[in-house]
């Protein structure tokens, strides 16, 4: 079902005149500092463990985009894109002259030394003088608004270059992983990844290839969303959310379980890519038959346990959630996103059933901690977010504790994780898309007074 506003539609003239009296945030300049302390001791942390671990440490990841190889084109464009939204249109023109010209530089560079083709170091170079200009030369609304902007684009880049160094801790600290139990509890949702790689297998090779690079491109879907959200910061002001807190809530929350619950996916524990160390190679043609004990695997010291819960899944229905108030276009750009991302999670033998239901209670509990701020947490914010909490744990415990059990009843069980799921997407909707609730009444996607059309600072 497709949540959304008419395209182009704005709040009462009472809803926009009690925005403004909203009072005005700030962030307290010891706070940054903070963060900036935080984010340093965090990249100086992994960049040691890197190196403990024989890694790529993100800070030299860091150092390669500026004047090496970037390990990835598209992170370093998407943070570069995000962080023009908020500088002005002529200065947006130039920095993006500038960084593609640098690109070009390296390009060719690379082109005549025989070097393998890649960009990412124009707009990684172009963000670092953007910060340093508005921090320097600019005043006032301008240089907040810039350096907010840039922030953002920054940490979503960092993050990516921490998260790289997660997957390898969590191969390095989890010698064992934990795809039997998945694997049989999946046999309560009648085996999701084994179905839909079979179909895709049938498909042919453009579906395949569809799936795939929507599955990979994920970032790029989420910055035309959080561009568009964040479209009018340079004349207006902020709103209260938008995508990008979600994505790195996400980012921060979501890895921690890659040690708690590791696993690896299907097509390498029961696939082709197991390099000798799957259990057999079946996927994802025969489902295995049902043992009748089940314990941890030893797999290898190099592939992520980066599955439970699926970070993909998560981000993709983020995105379609914060898509369903802008125009058709992007509302079925959105729609899109989130069923080929679904498709590709369990098609491409990356995940589990068990993975995206949990991927998708803990976007849903994520998205409604943060959603509309000014609200405060009342009886129905808490309700949805306890129910969240307790899909998600309830998946996770059942998963490694229950999966025998499970599997042996796989109607009761596998009812019983779609109908918890569907309770959580139903009290999430009644919570913060219902035109109105008992006692009060609902603004538009459940944000006080005007979301993402009027905001505050």
């Amino acid at each position: 079902m497709l949540i959304h506003d008419a395209p182009g539609s704005s709040p009462p003239p009472a809803e926009q005149a009690g925005a403004a009296r909203l009072p005005e945030r700030r962030v307290r300049p010891s706070t940054i500092w903070c963060g900036i302390a935080a984010a340093v001791l965090v990249l100086v942390a992994g960049e040691l463990i890197a190196a403990h671990i024989n890694a790529l440490g993100p800070l030299t990841s860091l150092f390669r985009d500026y004047v090496g190889r970037p390990k990835s084109a598209t992170t370093s464009w998407a943070g570069f894109l995000l962080a023009l939204v908020g500088v002005t249109a002529r200065v947006r023109v130039t920095a993006l002259a500038a960084a593609i010209a640098i690109d070009v530089v390296f390009v060719a560079i690379r082109a005549v030394e025989g070097r393998l083709f890649t960009v990412g170091n124009g707009p990684t170079i172009v963000l670092t003088a953007l910060a340093v200009i508005a921090a320097v030369r600019w005043s006032g609304e301008r240089r907040r608004t810039a350096l907010r902007a840039i922030t953002f684009g920054a940490l979503l880049i960092l993050a990516t270059k921490i998260g790289e160094i997660w997957l390898d801790i969590t191969a390095w600290a989890c010698p064992r992983v934990l795809d039997p139990y998945a694997q049989l509890a999946d046999h309560a949702l009648g085996n999701p990844s084994w179905f839909v790689g079979h179909v895709l297998d049938i498909a042919g090779p453009v579906p395949l290839s569809v799936v795939r690079w929507v599955y990979f491109e994920l970032p790029v879907a989420a910055i035309v969303v959080a561009v568009w959200q964040l479209r009018n910061v340079t004349t207006g002001e902020w709103p209260r959310h938008h995508l990008v807190r979600t994505f790195l809530a996400l980012g921060l929350i979501g890895p921690l379980f890659y040690v708690i619950f590791p696993i690896v996916g299907p097509i390498l524990a029961f696939g082709p890519q197991g390099n000798g160390l799957e259990i057999a190679d079946v996927w994802p043609d025969i489902v295995p038959p049902l043992p009748f004990s089940v314990g941890p695997m030893p797999f290898d010291g190099i592939t992520p346990r980066n599955c439970m819960p699926s970070l993909h899944t998560a981000w993709a229905l983020s995105l379609f959630i914060h898509s369903r108030r802008g125009p058709r276009w992007l509302r079925y750009g959105g729609a899109f996103w989130l069923v080929c991302t679904l498709i590709a999670t369990l098609g491409l033998g990356a995940h589990y059933g068990v993975d995206l239901i949990a991927g998708a209670a803990l976007c849903l509990t994520v998205e409604s901690v943060l959603r509309d701020p000014d609200r405060g947490w009342d009886h129905y914010r808490i309700r949805v977010v306890a129910l969240g909490i307790a899909t998600f744990a309830a998946t996770l415990l059942a998963t490694r504790y229950l999966a025998p059990t499970m599997a042996a009843h796989p109607l009761l069980a596998g009812f019983g994780l779609l109908a918890m799921l569907a309770a959580l997407s139903a009290t999430f909707y009644a919570t913060w898309f219902a035109p109105t609730r008992p006692g009060k009444a609902q603004a538009p996607e459940g944000e006080s007074a005007a979301v993402e059309s009027s905001v505050v600072r």
